[in-house]
């Protein structure tokens, strides 16, 4: 493994398939000699796959020349793809390497276009696109029909081009789209539920009393639904079965019980729609913030305000408000105020890191070493990854 002050960064991003359910984690390093001293580093422990689990890893590469003997024997097949620039094949060796990668089991998407005079192994039918770099020719209606799947499009930038690369014949979608306000629930969300957490959220607030908490769920059975079936999940990890509100709140305490309203906002406001994939970003922000609070020597109460400043982080996209707006209804702290609407402070910072995939700069001048950011991250992607399957 390497220096705890010298591990090498990972950019992590989400894929999803077209119900709106994860379905694996692209995995990018950045190129260099070193590479597969790097890829040795990543996955020699346990815990990247461990922390993922039960989904898989799609592994972006420029080429097969860092897969060599000790970097294949840390990636078991059944749990890592292998992304591969078709440029690559204008090499006949890395041709016959991705070849008898497929032949050993190993799932090889080729991304990009064959280059002219190369050929691609007859095995290898499964496609990946960034849809950055491809014009629209490689979004044609059914283009992918004849070719075995599941095909990935990366870099999908919003509601728009999503359609596009589904209609083309993509499966697995991975990018900015779901921030974009095209992507946003059905009109036949009217928002109620999301107004009656905000003031449960509020009664919470000023301490009100349990009656009237119980008072408030009991006006929407769907919310009661979601909420026991969330805090009876994996992801809170409770040793006893919760079998009403009031038992929840009992069981949990009001730390808790504030934590998964605040992540229920995101949730489906329809029994039979889809799945918000704004609910495991934000629940992935919470808890990267919290643990880096955690890290820094926070108290509990700062880690709260840490978990707060990441859910609320994406109520802009999902309520189509300004978030200064958003901010002053809901008397945020002061600290996550600030955070959430000028980026400023320690919480600001974080939140910073969490909206891309830092350098090392960029983490020095928030405080966070490399080993620290993967700990938060592995963390933050376990807890969203369960959240969004009980959700």
């Amino acid at each position: 493994m390497a220096e705890q002050g010298h591990f090498p960064l990972v950019a992590i991003d989400p894929v999803a398939n077209a119900q709106n359910e994860w379905v694996a984690l692209s995995i990018r390093l950045a190129p260099g000699a070193d590479l597969a001293q790097r890829l040795q580093a990543v996955f020699a422990g346990a815990d990247l796959l461990t922390a993922i689990a039960p989904l898989d890893c799609l592994l972006h590469l420029d080429g097969p020349e860092a897969l060599t003997a000790p970097v294949l024997a840390l990636l078991p097949a059944n749990r890592v793809g292998l992304v591969i620039k078709a440029g690559a094949l204008a090499s006949d060796s890395a041709a016959r390497q991705l070849a008898e990668l497929h032949a050993y089991g190993y799932r090889v998407w080729l991304d990009g276009d064959v280059p002219e005079g190369a050929q691609a192994p007859a095995a290898l039918r499964s496609a990946a696109r960034d849809c950055r770099a491809h014009g629209d020719a490689a979004l044609l209606p059914g283009r992918l029909v004849s070719l075995f799947g599941p095909h990935l499009a990366y870099g999908v930038d919003g509601a728009r081009r999503f359609s596009e690369c589904e209609n083309a014949g993509f499966d697995w979608f991975s990018g900015d789209y779901p921030h974009d306000p095209d992507a946003a629930p059905s009109k036949d969300d009217d928002g109620s539920s999301r107004r009656r957490i905000l003031t449960l959220l509020g009664l919470l607030a000023r301490d009100a009393e349990s009656r009237e908490l119980e008072d408030q769920i009991k006006q929407d059975p769907a919310l009661a639904y979601h909420l026991l079936k969330l805090v009876n999940s994996a992801a809170f990890a409770v040793n006893t079965q919760i079998t009403s509100f009031s038992h929840a709140i009992t069981v949990l305490g009001r730390r808790q019980l504030q934590r998964w309203l605040q992540l229920l906002l995101y949730a489906r406001q329809q029994p039979d729609g889809l799945p918000n994939l704004l609910l495991p970003l934000a629940a992935r922000r919470a808890a990267q913030l919290e643990a880096l609070s955690r890290e820094a020597g926070g108290d509990r109460d700062a880690q709260d305000l840490a978990f707060m400043t990441g859910v609320f982080s994406l109520l802009d996209r999902l309520l189509h408000m300004p978030m200064a707006a958003i901010a002053a209804d809901l008397y945020l702290p002061d600290d996550v105020a600030g955070a959430l609407v000028e980026r400023c402070g320690a919480l600001g910072a974080w939140l910073r890191l969490t909206e891309t995939h830092p350098d090392q700069p960029m983490l020095e001048e928030a405080g966070v070493s490399p080993a620290a950011w993967w700990t938060s991250l592995l963390h933050a992607y376990h807890w969203a990854i369960q959240v969004g399957r009980n959700v």
